[in-house]
Order: structure tokens, then C-alpha cells, then sequence
């Protein structure tokens, strides 16, 4: 059966100074997928990041995080959708969204890059944005002045706990959203809410 999702990225920065902050947590998304089916990501110098191909829930996914700095993500993804030959709509991206609360995670497929540097690299790379994303609510610090610093900083106990939820719901519903039922994926992971909510 054709899978309407077949590669998995995670925006996020690279290196020991960006580990565990908010802007992120889609590379923290992809870590915990690989986790799940046993597996971890590898340096794969090619793709210009880190990569894992893992069997999982009956599906068979390419994860990649990105070792570009995030506003040169789309270098990363492209080199991995050219070399198997994946359509920018067989691609989740996953990233970190200001617009939703921590603990949440919407499901969209196409849309602008809203700011997010990671999103418009991966759109000019790609020439479409017509690629799926799974938005990984953090928050927003109330103060456009203060989002750089707050997207770079280090994620509180608490925030990890509902990521880590969010993350666990996520990977319920994407073996529906993998094989064409996006709908059902949405309904259930939109309607979500973490127990510290």
C-alpha cells in the first residue's frame, strides 16, 4: 500500500548549545520516533544530517534531523527526498510553532512559513510548500522582542513532560496520517490535551 507520509524531518539547530531548547522540538520529535522503533539516528554525511530508516507500526519511514543550522534546513531535506526519489507531499516536517500552546500539536498539510526559518529554506529548496507539517505548540513569551531568546532557551521540567505527551499522541495517530488518513489523525491529535493541562 502507498504511504502518503515516507520521510520525517525535524527542525532544530545542531550541537550541544541547542539541545533540549524550544525551537527544537521537531528534531526532539524525530529522536523520540527513532527511539520508539528501536532505532537512533546516524550522521549521514550525504544528507547533511542526521538519519535513521526505521520498520515501524507497519511503516517504513526516513528520519532526518537536519546538522544544518536551521535556516539552511532545506538543504538537508532536499539532498534526502532527491536520493530516494520522495515528493515534497510524501514529507512531515515537524517544527516548533509559537502559535500553539505547549502540550499541543496540530496536523497541515501546504501553508506560508509564518517566520519560521527552517520552513522557508525547506520551501525555497524545495520549490513547494506543499509538504506536510506537524506543529509542536511551545508557547509564546507575550513580546515579539523576546522570541529569539525564548525560542533558544532550554525547555522547563514541566514543558518537557508535555512534549513527551504530545509526542506519544503524535505517534498514535501517525500511522493513520502515513496511509492516507490524515482526517482521522487531525480529528484525534487536534483534540488532544496533556494531563497537566
Amino acid at each position: 500500500m502507498a504511504q502518503d507520509i515516507v520521510m520525517v524531518v525535524g527542525l532544530g539547530n545542531p550541537g550541544p548549545d541547542y539541545e533540549n531548547t524550544r525551537h527544537n522540538a521537531g528534531a526532539l520529535f524525530v529522536e523520540a520516533l527513532a527511539r520508539d522503533a528501536g532505532q537512533s539516528l546516524r550522521p549521514e554525511k550525504k544528507y547533511h544530517g542526521h538519519y535513521a530508516r526505521i520498520q515501524w507500526q507497519g511503516l517504513e519511514l526516513h528520519l532526518l534531523n537536519p546538522a544544518t543550522f536551521m535556516n539552511r534546513s532545506g538543504l538537508s531535506v532536499k539532498a534526502l527526498a532527491d536520493f530516494f526519489k520522495i515528493s515534497p507531499g510524501q514529507i512531515l516536517i515537524a517544527h516548533d510553532e509559537l502559535d500553539l500552546p505547549p502540550g499541543t500539536a496540530k496536523l497541515k498539510k501546504g501553508g506560508g512559513h509564518g517566520g519560521h526559518n527552517g520552513l522557508r529554506d525547506t520551501i525555497a529548496h524545495l520549490g513547494t510548500n506543499e509538504f506536510q507539517r506537524l506543529r509542536i505548540g511551545i508557547g509564546h513569551p507575550g513580546d515579539s522582542r523576546k522570541v529569539t531568546g525564548y525560542v533558544l532557551g532550554r525547555l522547563g521540567k514541566r514543558e518537557t513532560e508535555d512534549l513527551n505527551e504530545v509526542f506519544n499522541e503524535t505517534m498514535r495517530v501517525l500511522p493513520d496520517a502515513a496511509s492516507g488518513n490524515l482526517a482521522a489523525a487531525m480529528n484525534r491529535l487536534h483534540s488532544f490535551k496533556p494531563t497537566t493541562a
